[in-house]
């Protein structure tokens, strides 16, 4: 890209993060409660695979020649769903069934009932290993699709994870790439008090994967580290995003409370007016 291209490009994307802040809110408010926190922190993330870097046809969301997305995170559910609404995969008016009963949309994303869902995840730890085996079947396949699957820091505590993380640098799976979104607090607290999963970086790299830490809220890093994949021919490849949980609501920011909140009217009020005023 040209310098003038990418600021334009950041520029979007950057607008299309802010509008899909609002509409985790909106869709948040349609189920009454969610998971708040941790859906506003990997908005940034989404954006960018979803409008820059993935490839995807959402008038053919079975195209076998796709990159796949596991959220190993499934409860940022109410941030994936809007993600895919707004990349044009199923209208955003469905939004307003969140939740609800005989709704395809729920609190973790379901692949049976969501257009554009890969994986149906929830059950934490789960995600990276089913990344590893769509990234195997497209070796095997002789398919060029690229795997990315996004985790969360609290969800490190899991074993499972770490048994896939070897496995796949066992077997050279240079087209995995993992993006961990660590906001440092999961449902009880601050993950260094739960189970500290520092240093995570070394801990990556022990397991024989390339590691590359961001800002996770900084469009430019993201989108550079994601082209950058794989950092090492022959290994997977992982990105430690360093991110806010509540990221753009300063009431919200930081906030355990927030892991899983109340959403009423007044409160998404707020979070429109905050957003739209934001850069």
């Amino acid at each position: 890209m040209t310098g003038e291209s990418r600021q334009e490009t950041l520029a979007m994307l950057r607008r299309q993060a802010r509008v899909i802040r609002q509409q985790v809110m909106t869709t948040l408010l349609a189920a009454g409660s969610g998971h708040v926190g941790g859906s506003l922190s990997v908005v940034d993330i989404l954006t960018a695979l979803y409008f820059h870097i993935m490839r995807v046809d959402p008038k053919n969301p079975k195209w076998p020649d796709r990159d796949r997305f596991v959220l190993s995170k499934g409860h940022a559910s109410a941030a994936l769903c809007p993600t895919l609404a707004e990349r044009g995969f199923f209208p955003k008016e469905l939004l307003d069934t969140f939740n609800r009963l005989d709704s395809p949309f729920s609190m973790h994303p379901d692949m049976l009932k969501i257009p554009g869902a890969d994986t149906s995840t929830g059950s934490l730890g789960h995600g990276l290993p089913i990344a590893l085996g769509m990234a195997l079947a497209a070796r095997l396949q002789k398919k060029r699709y690229r795997t990315y699957v996004l985790l969360g820091d609290g969800e490190m505590n899991e074993g499972s994870n770490w048994e896939a993380a070897m496995a796949a640098a066992h077997f050279k799976a240079d087209n995995l790439y993992a993006i961990v979104d660590r906001n440092r607090l999961q449902v009880d607290g601050f993950t260094r008090d739960i189970m500290s999963v520092e240093p995570l970086a070394d801990k990556w790299r022990a397991f024989g994967w390339a590691v590359r830490e961001i800002d996770g809220h900084d469009m430019g890093a993201i989108i550079d580290a994601i082209a950058a994949f794989p950092f090492e021919a022959g290994k997977p490849s992982v990105i430690i995003a360093n991110t806010i949980k509540g990221k753009g609501l300063p009431f919200a920011e930081n906030q355990v409370g927030f892991h899983y909140h109340d959403v009423d009217g007044e409160m998404v009020k707020e979070s429109l007016a905050v957003l739209e005023s934001s850069e």
